[in-house]
């Protein structure tokens, strides 16, 4: 899981929420370094701040999504606004969107959500991969 805020309280307090999971958390402070993280790590989940300099949350799940599919994406803002949600939704295809401050319990809820949604997802494009492979080999293969 990768967590991204440039706020290093932020960080520590999300980091700290998920102290005992089973998940194998990464900090970066920008979306830049997350990008760098994503490139050296392999990583089901990115929670991120919307609201960053040099890049914000929803540019950088907008290139996640372009980059790493299956990677699910959460998006936490201090400033919910409904354009800001709508523009989160539509470029990064966002899993769930947070506001600040957000209850410790239903965070962690969610992040276990969001770990199950990708397992799922991983495991259909794994089957539909398998299938189209199939039916190329059964000479079926067009549509």
């Amino acid at each position: 899981m990768l967590i991204v805020d440039d706020e290093p309280a932020v960080l520590a307090m999300i980091s700290l929420a998920l102290e005992g999971e089973d998940y194998r958390v990464l900090t970066a402070r920008s979306g830049r370094e997350a990008l760098e993280i994503l490139a050296s790590n392999d990583v089901q989940v990115v929670l991120t701040d919307e609201r960053m300099p040099e890049m914000s949350g929803v540019e950088l799940l907008s290139r996640i999504k372009a980059s790493y599919p299956k990677t699910v994406r959460i998006v936490v803002s201090g400033q919910a606004h409904v354009d800001s949600v709508v523009e989160a939704i539509n470029k990064g295809a966002i899993f769930k969107f947070f506001t600040k401050p957000w209850n410790e319990a239903q965070l962690r809820a969610q992040i276990l959500e969001a770990f199950r949604h990708q397992e799922i997802v991983s495991g259909c494009l794994t089957s539909a991969s398998v299938l189209a492979r199939f039916q190329r080999s059964m000479g079926g293969g067009e549509s």
